[in-house]
Order: structure tokens, then C-alpha cells, then sequence
């Protein structure tokens, strides 16, 4: 057993396969210097009863990638690390019920084939060809991964850790973590075995990661669920195919019940993920005990009755085998079902490897990508499905983060439809108008828990779930999305904003190091601007509204969603001897946007602002006596306001725009609306058109690079990029004759039957009455008039390449009137 060394560059705390996975990354980018610290044995927390699947399948582009790459790295690692490990390629059929499922199988078909996997779509007299002994009448089709099967999970713990033990890092067993502490630019890790110094930190503590979160003062979003297998013994059927085959047989996975069927040996092992599941350690009468290693819950089969019926009637052979043991132990959930990977939201030098759901399929994806961060600070692909900064405080609430996880558990495989809106955890965030909106008809989703209206239903709408349960456009919301976004063309529309991450920055010299950040030009006192925060690869790391209140003196205005991320990009990148303050002032100010052509006309009526400022200016005002922030800014693409305010002053100003707009055509609009006009103006959303997957000059914004400016981070990529040519670039692209269906994001673009790009977002413009994509396509074709065809579910539509500029009001006439 190797002693505790005094100092290392890394440490890590946990000694599952994420955590091994990242010691064993970290030490192939040359730190060696690295110990993993765990406090039992290896493995002795999820990953020792983890089933061991290792499926490629994921609707999410950066998870998929996460995931191809465990499988890829998998597939090589014995040999790699001369370590022999129970590694079974074995395929896996993925069942579909529904029209809607088959949609989605053929998008992760289109995303898979754009990543290099054989992925496909099986219609339902293909199913049999792959697993012979499975029902088919009721079934619309399947996805087939041959890539996808299962591993021993504690073997492929214990090749990873040879590895890193290989190339010289340390793992130390037995050696719990009690506490540590902030010493200068060091960490201090207290263990039983004496003291380690290191300059970072990694919480891979599965289960256990806010335990030890609280170490550091932060509250990790996390809940722990008990999933349940069930292991089969052999069935003689099976054991003859298995023979005769040379094989076992695919993992099945009837999703749309809600369980996974897989061969174990010549028996099976059926896995589901129950709606009537069951959290742990959720109260005081239910403690996490000091030490559940290598233990698990005790059995409750009443819950998977109805599964295992069900499974039976799908796979007849199932019936006729024994039950040999129930596996039920924990696994831990964070509110949306994806890992924590990244930064430690506020805390210096201190990472998240955390809260795994399926951690043994993306524990080499997640070890790739932690030590992405801590060597580089930044990831090859974007992963913000993932960075722990996507939750502010409100998801750390344990009575939020147990509903989310049990929610997300009991609809592990369920579709993510574009308008279904999760309820669980709902009414976090209120605006203080969200009584008046609800009550004019309000749909509401939730934006960084801000509950925020989508769209404004009608009496006899149908406002159901099942009705949102569909990727077609024309759902119950279609028409009003209409009726609002052609109430802002012609007279105006109001929209609650409530969330709106807000920091102010002052102090001497603020201008000067605002400038060194971003690729444009500060913008003066009483302007307002938008702001590209390049990395040093030139890549988009955010985009911000800079508000000008004095030469040295701004308001930074950035996505809800971005609130954390936003802040640590601007506190991490402040000068260490600074009279620069930065404060996050989001939850003081509350947000309206008015827009349309009459919108100057009830501003009249209410306010007494100068309303002929131009377009970018901003100033102070009053409306029904309350103090205000008037930007001349409208994200719809119409001559319109901002109108900022402190949030206790929202409500009586919101009334008074709102009775003066009666007689100027005022409706209220939602957030599917306002995607539909900014998609018409080309304005990019962040985390799709803006993320870390592109440069700036890849998202068509060099408009925004001053390059004769003194060095901004990011200059000296974006240069060498500029001379050597940009490979692909941004193109808003209008679909020619368009199915039920818009563009999801990461569609495939095709050219001359060779994928050529991929579409970032897309949705119906209803000013133009167009079907609108915008994506990255390759820099030959981004050429108005181009004809592509993009691939949206599975069928190809031909649509062309629109000029470089907005279809709706090109000229900006409109905006700036």
C-alpha cells in the first residue's frame, strides 16, 4: 500500500472509475505528480454494483462524445495497460413504440454518423435479425449501436489504475479525506495517514460528493437514488444460441417502458428504472451512515413488478429462468441526470468529477475531460451539459434536488421534447409580475429556475403534457406563437425577463481591463454594446451586454443560465492588486422587454425618457413614479426597450405599460416567440450558435474584433486563424420546402452526399413564414444561394444559404426607426 506523500500537483478524492479514470488522463497529459486518495478499497462505492453498460446512445452531443470515447478507449485499454478485463462489444437494440421515438432515434443516428459510429435504424421486421427471441408486433422500429455492450466494471477500475500507477501516479487506499483548507495558493488535504499539499483539488467522491463538497463550503446538487437489478439464472435457449452464435446477444433496452434486458453469462440481468422509485439519505430520520462501502440496500421487488411482467411478454425466455440474485445499491442523481465536470462553482483551483448516473459508460469520456480542465482550463469539446456551474444555489436545495433526481430517474429514458417542460422543482424563481402574466395565460418553463412565460395559451387550448410530447411545430402553441410574434411586427409586445444575470464593475482602470477581454471595443457612457469573451484558442466563451454607466463604470448583462460561469470568467481573469470590484447584482433588478412599432408610442404615455435617443443608447427615467433603466435594445429585432428595474418597482411599472398599451395593440409574448424573431435576425443563443465548439470567426463575428486594438485574449489565435482560413463558418440557412419538423440542434448538413457542417438551431420565422436554420457549415459552401440539404430526422431537406444578415429588416431600418 503506497504512503501518503506530503505534496503532490493534483489530488483527487475517490477511487471509482471516474476518479481512477481521471488520475489515469491526467498522468497521459504528463502530470504525474497526481495522488488519488480513497477511503476504503478501489471501487468500493457505485462502481462495485454498477451493472458495467457502456452504451454510446445519448441525445446529447457533448454526452454522446463523452461516451464514444469510452467505448473507444475500452475497446484498446487491456492491451494498453496489459491488464485482461471482461470487455463484451456486443451491440444493442434500443425499442421504439412510438412515431416520436423513431424521430428521435433517427436524430441520434444523424449525430452518431457525424461522430464515426455505425449507428441504425431498424424497421420492425429487422429487429428479429439482431435478437432472435424478442416479440415485435406492437413495435414501430429499434436503433441499433454495435458499438454498445457491457464491462467488468471493478476490472476496468483496476487496468485504469495500473495505468496511472505505470507512468507514476500515486494511489492511496484506506485513506479517508477529514477536512481541508485553503493555505495561500495551496491546498492542504487532512487525512488519518497526516497531511497532503496540493496546488488543485477533484471531488470524485460519487455518492459521497456533497459530504465532501462541504469541505470546501460548497453545496453540491446532488441526491442518491436505489436502483435495483435483478440477475436471471442460465437458460438452457440462450446458452444453445449463445453456442451455436459465437456471441451473446445485444443489450436490449425497451425504453419506452423503461428498462434495460441484457445477457449475463447464459442467463439475463433486467435493470429498470422504476416511475414508483425510491431516494436515500434524503432526511434525518434516513442519515448517509459514516461508511457504506462495498453494501447494499435490501431488496424491494414490488417496485419492478410491472417491468418484469413486461419484460417476460417481450422476451418469453425470460419467463422460464430463475431469479439468482437482486443487486440494489446507490446512485447518485443530480437535478437534469447529468455529471458534474469542471470548475467548483466559487472555489479556486478545486474541480468536480461527480454525481454519476451511468458512470462506468462515461467514466473515460469524464477522466479525458477533467483533466482537460485542470491542465488546460478548457475542453476540447464543449461541455456544458455537464459543468457544474449550469446549477446556481437554488438546485442545491435537498428538497429540489430530490424531487429533480427521483423525476429524472423514473423517466430515464424518456424523449426530450423541444416544448415539454419538466414539473418537478417548479416555482423556484418568481418574477414579481408572475401572478399577472399566469393569469393572461401563461405557459411557463423554467430558465435557471426563473419561471419565465413560453407562450400565452387561449381559452379551450390544449395545455396538457401529452400535447407537448412531440417534435412537431404545429402543436396547441403554433398559432398563438403566431398571433404574438405578429403582434410585435405590428403594434408591440411585452415579455416578463425576471433573471437576467446581472454584474457591475468599477473602479479605476475597469475600462482598460474590460477591453483586454473581449475582442471589440468597450463602448462609451451612455452606450450599450455586445461583448465576445474569446479563450486563447479564439474559441466563444460567452457573450455579454456591456452597459456603459461611466467611463470606468459598466453593467455586464448575460444569460440567466450563465450566471455562475459568466462571473467566474470575468473574477478569475481580474488583476490580483486591483481596485476593481465586481459584484453579482443579479437578484436586485428584474427585466421587461417592450418591442414593436407602437412600443415608442406607450412609452410616451407612460414615461418621461427622451424616446428619440438612438438605437444602442441607454438612460435613466421614471414610469408610475419608479426609477428605471431604458436601453434602446431589443433582442426581437423591432424598434423597442429594455426596461431594468429594481425588482420590488417591477410590478407597478409593468401595470402602467401595460394600461397605456391597451390602446396601442399591447399582447404579451413568451420566450418561443422571441426565439422565433431573434432566429429571423441571425442573433446567436448561447450554448448553441455561441459555445466553446467554435471561434469567434467560425460564428461569423469578426465584426466584433478590433484587431488594431492592444492584445485581447484570444488576438493571437484568431489572427493565425484569420491568415490561414477559417475551416467552416456561420450561415443561416432557409429550409426550401420544409416537413413537419424544424431543425434540432446538431442536425447533419450534407453536400454532394459528404457531411459538410451542422445546424446549431433552427425553428419557424414567422415574419418571413420560413422554416430557419442556422449552423456551421464548410467555409467553400457558406455562400448565398448555396443549396445543401440538412438531415432532420432522418430525412433530407434541401435548403439554401441566405446572405450574411438578418432575413427579417436587413437594413435594421425597423430596429433603429
Amino acid at each position: 500500500m503506497a504512503d501518503l506523500p506530503s505534496h503532490a500537483r493534483v489530488v483527487i478524492i475517490g477511487g471509482g472509475a471516474v476518479g481512477v479514470s481521471s488520475l489515469y488522463h491526467l498522468a497521459k497529459a504528463g502530470w504525474t505528480d497526481c495522488v488519488l486518495l480513497e477511503k476504503n478499497e478501489l471501487t468500493s462505492g457505485s462502481t462495485w454494483h454498477a451493472a458495467g453498460n457502456v452504451p454510446t446512445f445519448s441525445s446529447s452531443w457533448s454526452v454522446m462524445n463523452m461516451q464514444r470515447y469510452s467505448a473507444e478507449l475500452y475497446r484498446g485499454l487491456a492491451k494498453a495497460v496489459d491488464y485482461p478485463m471482461n470487455y463484451h462489444v456486443t451491440g444493442s437494440v434500443r425499442l421504439a413504440h412510438t412515431a416520436e421515438r423513431m424521430r428521435e432515434f433517427q436524430r441520434v443516428k444523424g449525430m452518431g454518423r457525424y461522430q464515426g459510429m455505425e449507428i441504425d435504424v431498424l424497421g420492425p421486421d429487422e429487429i428479429r435479425q439482431h435478437y432472435p427471441f424478442i416479440e415485435t408486433h406492437d413495435l414501430k422500429g429499434a436503433l441499433y449501436d454495435p458499438a454498445d455492450g457491457d464491462i467488468d466494471p471493478a476490472q476496468l477500475t483496476q487496468a485504469l489504475a495500473k495505468g496511472a500507477r505505470d507512468m507514476g501516479a500515486t494511489i492511496v487506499r484506506f485513506c479517508p479525506v477529514t477536512s481541508v483548507r485553503r493555505d495561500g495558493t495551496e491546498w492542504v488535504v487532512s487525512t488519518p495517514k497526516g497531511e497532503i499539499r496540493c496546488e488543485k483539488v477533484v471531488n470524485a467522491a460519487g455518492y459521497r460528493a456533497a459530504e465532501v463538497g462541504k469541505m470546501f463550503g460548497r453545496d453540491v446538487p446532488i441526491m442518491v437514488m436505489s436502483h435495483q437489478y435483478i440477475l436471471f439464472e442460465e437458460i438452457p435457449e440462450l446458452a444453445a444460441w449463445s453456442r451455436e452464435a459465437g456471441r451473446k446477444l445485444p443489450l436490449l433496452r425497451d425504453v419506452d417502458v423503461s428498462y434495460y434486458l441484457r445477457q449475463e453469462k447464459n442467463g439475463m440481468n433486467l435493470g429498470p428504472y422504476e416511475r414508483n422509485c425510491r431516494a436515500h439519505w434524503t432526511s434525518a430520520d434516513d442519515p448517509m451512515p459514516d461508511d457504506f462501502s462495498f453494501q447494499l440496500f435490501a431488496d424491494d421487488l414490488e417496485r419492478l413488478e410491472a417491468y418484469l411482467e413486461d419484460a417476460v411478454a417481450r422476451v418469453p425466455i425470460l419467463g422460464t429462468a430463475g431469479l439468482s440474485k437482486v443487486i440494489n445499491g446507490p446512485i447518485p442523481y443530480a437535478p437534469d441526470g447529468n455529471p458534474l465536470i469542471g470548475p467548483m462553482p466559487g472555489v479556486p483551483n478545486a474541480f468536480e468529477a461527480c454525481v454519476f448516473t451511468f458512470g462506468i459508460a462515461q467514466a473515460g469520456g469524464a477522466g479525458k475531460v477533467l483533466a482537460e480542465w485542470v491542465t488546460q482550463g478548457a475542453t476540447e469539446w464543449d461541455m456544458w451539459s455537464c459543468d457544474p456551474r449550469r446549477f446556481t444555489a437554488f438546485a442545491s436545495a435537498p428538497d429540489y434536488a430530490v424531487a429533480k433526481g427521483m423525476e429524472v430517474y423514473g423517466h430515464e429514458y424518456a424523449i426530450h421534447f423541444p416544448r415539454h417542460s419538466w414539473p418537478a422543482g417548479r416555482g423556484r424563481k418568481l418574477s414579481p409580475i408572475h401572478d399577472r402574466i399566469a393569469a393572461l395565460g401563461a405557459q411557463f418553463g423554467a430558465y435557471n429556475g426563473w419561471e419565465r412565460a413560453n407562450w400565452y395559451a387561449q381559452p379551450g387550448d390544449d395545455t396538457s403534457a401529452g400535447a407537448t410530447q412531440t417534435f412537431r411545430r404545429d402543436g396547441p402553441w403554433q398559432p398563438r406563437i403566431r398571433e404574438e410574434c405578429l403582434a410585435v411586427r405590428d403594434a408591440a409586445g411585452i415579455l416578463d425577463l425576471p433573471g437576467f444575470s446581472r454584474f457591475r464593475l468599477q473602479g479605476p482602470g475597469a475600462g482598460e481591463w474590460l477591453s483586454s477581454l473581449i475582442t471589440g471595443t468597450v463602448p462609451k457612457p451612455g452606450r450599450i454594446g455586445l461583448a465576445y469573451f474569446a479563450d486563447d484558442k479564439g474559441r466563444i466563451v460567452t457573450e455579454m451586454s456591456v452597459m456603459a454607466l461611466a467611463e470606468d463604470f459598466f453593467f455586464l448583462i448575460t444569460a440567466a443560465v450563465a450566471q455562475w460561469h459568466d462571473f467566474e470568467w470575468l473574477a478569475k481573469n481580474l488583476p490580483q492588486a486591483t481596485q476593481i470590484t465586481l459584484k453579482d447584482v443579479t437578484e436586485d433588478f428584474s427585466c421587461q422587454i417592450l418591442t414593436g412599432p407602437n412600443s415608442r408610442a406607450i412609452m410616451a404615455d407612460v414615461s418621461d425618457a427622451e424616446l428619440t435617443k438612438p438605437w444602442l443608447n441607454h438612460q435613466s427615467c421614471q414610469i408610475a413614479g419608479r426609477w428605471l433603466q431604458l436601453v434602446r435594445v431589443s433582442f426581437a429585432g423591432e424598434l423597442g426597450w429594455e426596461l431594468h428595474s429594481k425588482v420590488d418597482d417591477t410590478a407597478a411599472i409593468f401595470d402602467a405599460v401595460w394600461q397605456a398599451g391597451q390602446a396601442h395593440g399591447l399582447k404579451p409574448f413568451g420566450m418561443f416567440a422571441l426565439d422565433s424573431l431573434r432566429l429571423e435576425k441571425a442573433y446567436r443563443a448561447w450554448k448553441g450558435d455561441l459555445s466553446t465548439d467554435y471561434t469567434i470567426l467560425q460564428g461569423g463575428l469578426e465584426r466584433f474584433v478590433k484587431w488594431d486594438k492592444p492584445d485581447f485574449t484570444g488576438k493571437a489565435a484568431l489572427l493565425s486563424e484569420k491568415q490561414q482560413g477559417v475551416a467552416k463558418r456561420f450561415a443561416t440557412l432557409v429550409v426550401d420546402q420544409p416537413g413537419e419538423c424544424d431543425a434540432p440542434y446538431m442536425s447533419t448538413l450534407w453536400h454532394d452526399g459528404k457531411i459538410v457542417g451542422e445546424t446549431t438551431s433552427g425553428g419557424w420565422g414567422h415574419r418571413v413564414d420560413k422554416s430557419i436554420a442556422l449552423g456551421m457549415l464548410r467555409a467553400d459552401l457558406a455562400v448565398p444561394g448555396t443549396r445543401v440539404e440538412i438531415e432532420i430526422f432522418g430525412d433530407r431537406f434541401s435548403a439554401t444559404v441566405q446572405e450574411d444578415g438578418p432575413l427579417w429588416d436587413p437594413a435594421n431600418e425597423r430596429l433603429r426607426a
